[in-house]
């Protein structure tokens, strides 16, 4: 379980005070970006990343930091 950053935290980050970003939202955008670290770890051939850290706490990470956000078609 990801108990940092929180699932609201999260959301608060993902949408905009006009458009505030769903659970479900928010579940497709991270399983996304988990999709792609994977592919990126595998094609590069790393097996594990630092500090055996998982790829899905990796995605929150980044969500947090604003290097992933969600686009809205």
């Amino acid at each position: 379980m990801i108990n940092e950053p929180s699932v609201d935290a999260l959301i608060r980050k993902l949408g905009k005070e006009e458009e505030p970003a769903s659970r479900y939202e928010l579940c497709v955008v991270v399983a996304k970006r988990t999709r792609q670290i994977i592919e990126q770890m595998q094609s590069a051939g790393v097996t594990e990343l630092p500090g055996k850290q998982k790829e899905i706490v990796l995605a929150c990470q980044e969500i947090m930091n604003g290097k992933v956000t969600a686009v809205h078609d």
